[in-house]
């Protein structure tokens, strides 16, 4: 079985306030740069292809995650010049974009956290090919570094919840539509 996710995470008031900001920048996004409530105060905002298409600087940035080809930093989905938009954010909070892709247990994880307008964390890079760090995979060292904390059973993956869906466009349905 399949897991995919591309998505912004941070504060669940951080998102809601970057969700507003982009709905009345004339971006169009409106709702579909949906705020997803996760546990522990934080927020998931999924990269749709209507977020993409708002927030790339019109460069040549990955649209298709699974074309091979690769967008700002190094990952599949974070649309060119869309970092530069993450770092001011981060100003107010830290600010995540993290990327995995699996199946049948073999795949990838991207992640760099902004803290202060700039990279703080990463881009960490875990390769099929590669074993966990001694931190742990790159999800969990950018959601620890948000203030995520691990549980008795599991690391901070999942207990956030990112276990809950196991594809980008799933966390759609659970979206608030009140930013």
């Amino acid at each position: 079985m399949a897991y995919v996710l591309e998505a912004v995470v941070a504060r669940d008031e951080l998102l809601r306030a970057v969700s507003r900001e982009l709905a009345e920048s004339g971006a169009g996004v409106g709702t579909v740069a949906a705020v997803v409530p996760l546990a522990q105060g934080l927020a998931l905002m999924p990269m749709t292809d209507r977020l993409f298409d708002a927030v790339t600087d019109g460069g040549d940035g990955a649209r298709d995650g699974h074309s091979g080809a690769e967008g700002s930093l190094g990952f599949w989905r974070l649309p060119k010049g869309f970092d530069g938009r993450l770092a001011r954010w981060s100003a107010v909070g830290p600010v995540a974009y993290v990327e995995a892709e699996y199946f049948g247990g073999v795949g990838e994880q991207r992640a760099v956290v902004w803290a202060d307008g700039a990279v703080a964390l990463g881009p960490l890079h875990k390769p099929e090919d590669r074993p966990w760090s001694s931190a742990g995979s790159p999800l969990s060292q950018a959601l620890r570094r948000l203030g995520a904390v691990a549980g008795a059973i599991g690391d901070e993956f999942q207990a956030v919840g990112l276990d809950r869906h196991r594809d980008t466009g799933d966390w759609l349905r659970l979206a608030d539509d009140s930013p």
